[in-house]
């Protein structure tokens, strides 16, 4: 039976609700899927003392010490490199090793995106893996590509966000022929800095992807692309500030509902169909961001992260697996040249 699991090592150290709510979310993953194992990567006692709190399949939970945690601050490559015993680097290695499958995290960002690059490695022909978030919208969930690992990409990085992204979107999320889109400041082709311009064409003349051409921020909610091609720095910029007019409208309007007694009342009455309704844009339910284009599955989950959405992640990581993804980016990315050194 341990051969067929899905094998996730899981940083119990990393974020901040860590570890209470990482093991709580990791524990919660294993009884919702009887193919998932978890090894919970941290300071044994403390992981220990933990886990006296739940019931579980010890089948599917192990613990693995390490004597350090890299902190959010850190620089990450001098991080990487001085604490080998850390939570972040051993759950790295263990899926370079191959003793497992993925892994998640909600610790340092940087030190994710260093190690997945520099302990886990890139498939061959990627040129820079891509962090790729799913983000709510009108028609369902769009994948955001990239959101924080490539400042400075060049337009080559772009076409392979695009392609590694549509393996995504239909493989995992099932979106057929997924509809590919770049982030522009306007619709019109010739619109744009000189890296959209110069990537524009790429990707219309990409036979890999349904590229239906340049979106705007203020259609990315509306659902008008399933892929949304970016570098970098615009992709934080959109999923940060997705993030903050989410919270403060929700904000606002519990608080427009408690401003009278007519408003107290009719909130009764509207807040089970609110509440469903506000569920579609929890970005909880999406788990992590995979860093897509590394050997093994690196999933990056958020710094507030509570246990559903390491759950979330957790089983993001079977899903993933199971659909061999890393298999179809390499058929997507793989030249015709590299395939005839083959």
């Amino acid at each position: 039976m341990a051969e067929n699991f899905v094998k996730v090592a899981v940083d119990a150290m990393g974020g901040d609700n860590a570890p209470v709510e990482i093991i709580k979310g990791a524990i919660m993953a294993t009884k919702e899927s009887a193919k998932l194992k978890v090894y919970l990567v941290g300071k044994e006692d403390i992981v220990k003392e933990e886990l006296k709190k739940y019931t579980y399949n010890e089948e599917q939970v192990e613990v693995v010490h390490a004597s350090e945690v890299i902190e959010t601050a850190e620089p990450p490559v001098m991080a990487i490199r001085s604490k080998k015993d850390s939570s972040l680097v051993k759950a790295l290695t263990m899926v370079k090793d191959g003793t497992c499958d993925a892994y998640v995290s909600a610790g340092s960002t940087g030190a994710t995106l260093v190690g997945g690059q520099v302990i886990v490695g890139r498939i061959k022909g990627v040129e820079r893996p891509p962090l790729a978030p799913l983000i709510p919208t009108e028609k369902g969930a769009s994948l955001l590509v990239d959101c924080g690992a490539n400042v400075d990409a060049r337009p080559s990085h772009l076409v392979q966000f695009a392609k590694m992204g549509s393996v995504y979107m239909e493989s995992v999320v099932g979106i057929k022929n997924p509809k590919v889109a770049i982030v522009n400041n306007g619709a019109e082709e010739e619109k744009g800095n000189a890296l959209v311009k110069e990537t524009f064409p790429l990707l219309k003349n990409c036979p890999d992807i349904n590229f239906i051409g340049s979106i705007e921020a203020r259609d990315i909610p509306t659902g008008m692309a399933d892929v949304i091609v970016c570098e970098a720095f615009v992709g934080n910029v959109i999923l940060k500030l997705y993030e903050g007019v989410g919270l403060t409208l929700i904000k606002k309007v519990k608080a427009g509902m408690m401003s009278s007694l007519r408003s107290k009342i009719g909130a009764l009455l509207v807040k089970p169909a609110l509440k469903e309704t506000l569920k579609d844009f929890d970005l909880e339910q999406y788990g992590g961001a995979p860093l897509l284009g590394c050997k093994g599955l690196v999933v990056k989950s958020h710094g507030s992260s509570n246990a559903i959405e390491i759950k979330n992640s957790c089983l993001q990581c079977l899903t993933f697996t199971e659909q061999k993804i890393n298999e179809k980016i390499k058929e997507k990315i793989v030249s015709n040249d590299e395939i005839e050194e083959r």
